[in-house]
This record gives structure tokens, sequence and C-alpha cells, in this order.
């Protein structure tokens, strides 16, 4: 049982840990995207270097990790999913290659969700877009997620679910300050 503990932790860190936002953007852009907008490696920076191309890589890419983290889990040790979709998140936030300073793991927790269940992830994508239409802004994306890992809760509990949840709020703090705008949305510009 410790044997498949220790290979789930690591393929799915590994797997986790891979700084797509940064080997994106080191290759085509020739730039260091921790040292542009936020700082962050994750797909909401990336789109601020002007390459929605390289946004939407980011963006799959770092879904398909979460995603195949889990398919490879559920194939081999299905006992195990919640263990390894939690590690792999925490691969993302905090990637030994980068000094531990990852992305807020939104994309990569969207992968795990798509690996679960593609109705929630459809939920998710749908609120997202409708969201986004109405506003026509990268509204506070904090508020999305809430709405979405409760209905992720409510239908599936799982520990993963509750620890990702808390991992997120706490990751994008700095949205949260953003709700005491005087018009509510969030400027990516100021993060």
């Amino acid at each position: 049982m410790y044997t498949n503990l220790i290979i789930v932790a690591m393929y799915s860190y590994l797997l986790g840990s891979i700084p797509f936002g940064l080997v994106l953007t080191k290759i085509f852009l020739k730039k260091d995207i921790r040292e542009i907008g936020s700082g962050n490696i994750g797909t909401t920076n990336v789109l601020r270097t002007g390459k929605k191309s390289l946004a939407i890589a980011t963006l799959i890419l770092d879904l398909l990790k979460g995603y195949f983290s889990i398919a490879l889990t559920f194939i081999y040790f299905e006992n195990l999913i919640s263990y390894s979709a939690l590690i792999c998140f925490i691969g993302h936030i905090f990637p030994v290659w980068l000094k531990f300073k990852g992305g807020k793991g939104v994309a990569t927790y969207l992968g795990v969700v798509l690996a679960l269940s593609y109705k929630f992830f459809l939920i998710f994508g749908i609120t997202w877009l409708v969201l986004s239409f109405l506003f026509r802004y990268n509204i506070n994306e904090v508020n999305h997620c809430r709405c979405i890992i409760s209905y992720v809760r409510l239908f599936n509990a799982r520990v993963f679910d509750c620890q990702v949840s808390n991992s997120i709020l706490f990751r994008r703090d700095f949205n949260i300050n953003c709700c005491s705008c005087s018009n509510g949305y969030s400027d990516p510009s100021s993060n």
C-alpha cells in the first residue's frame, strides 16, 4: 500500500509541477513570465503578454496534466484518485523547479474535474462563459470557483474538493481584495 502511495505521489507531483506557462513563454517569446504582470506562471498572466494563442495553450496543457494524473490513477490505482488529484494540484502550486512558487491551480483543478466528471466540467465552463458574456470582463474569478466548487462538493463530496476549494481561495487572495472596488470588477492589470 505504501509503495502505491509513493508511486502515485511521484507521477502526480511531477505532472502537476510542469510549468507550462513558463516553458511556453520562454520558448516562443524568449521572456520569463515571472517578470511580467503578476509574476504568476498561469494562463491569466500569459494572456497579459498579448499572445492569446500561448494563453490558450497554457490553459489546455495545465488542464491536461490534471486530467492525465487522474486518468493514470484510475487505470492503475483506482482507490487513490483523490490522493492523486490533491498531489497533482499541490505540484502545480508548489513546483520544486520554481522554488515552490507556481500557479494558482485553477486549470489543473479543471483537468481533474474533467477526468472525474465531464458534467461538472461543463457546468463550470457554461457558468464561466455566461458570467463572462454578461459582464464582458474577467470578473472576480474567485466567485466563479466558489460557485462551481460548491456544485462539485454538493454532488461529489471528496476530500480533494474540500482541499482544493480552500487552496484556490487562499491562492487567489489578490482577487478578494478587488471585491472592494467601487464597480465590483477585478482589474487584471492591477495584480
